[in-house]
């Protein structure tokens, strides 16, 4: 986990379109970078929606969403198209800015350990340094309040915490 107030690590990944994205060309502007294990899986298929239906809120308060995973840009193309998502993905298959961005971990599932990643957002300033970080996401959470059970969106909490930032 990197810690807030860090220079973010630099990054050149190709996009879902193979049009190669890298931090310098977009410093200067609030940039919501989250990481997630695989496309087309229930909890990132919710997340890439959720920050789909919020991407006009994040571009109101001058930020830009891109979510990385170690899928293929070509396995990316196929689920932007298949959910109508309008955020930008980018493809780590070698697994380097996940390492960089301390996200690439040990992973245990049924008694078997792994390498994965461990589903993590930030917020980048313009000028480049971490402004805020969630580890170990959990894209929507039950909870009760009042005796009724609400649910809370990750993605509204990025969008809260990047108003206060901008404040």
């Amino acid at each position: 986990m990197i810690e807030i107030g860090t220079t973010a690590p630099e990054f050149c990944l190709p996009n879902q379109d193979d049009v190669e994205i890298c931090l310098r060309d977009i410093k200067g502007k609030w940039i919501v970078l989250y990481f997630y294990p695989k496309d087309n899986t229930p909890g990132c298929t919710t997340e890439a929606c959720d920050f789909t239906d919020a991407v006009v809120d994040f571009s109101d308060l001058d930020a830009i969403v891109l979510g990385v995973s170690a899928d293929s840009t070509a396995k990316h193309q196929k689920f932007i198209e298949k959910y109508d998502l309008d955020i930008t993905l980018l493809s780590d298959e070698e697994t380097k800015m996940m390492q960089d961005y301390g996200v690439w971990q040990m992973k245990k599932n049924y008694g078997k350990e792994y390498m994965g990643i461990v589903r993590t957002t930030y917020i980048i300033d313009p000028a480049g340094k971490i402004a805020a970080t969630w580890n170990n996401v959990k894209v929507r959470v039950k909870r009760k309040k009042d005796g009724k059970t609400i649910e809370t969106l990750h993605v509204d909490e990025v969008k809260v915490k990047l108003q206060e930032l901008r404040a």
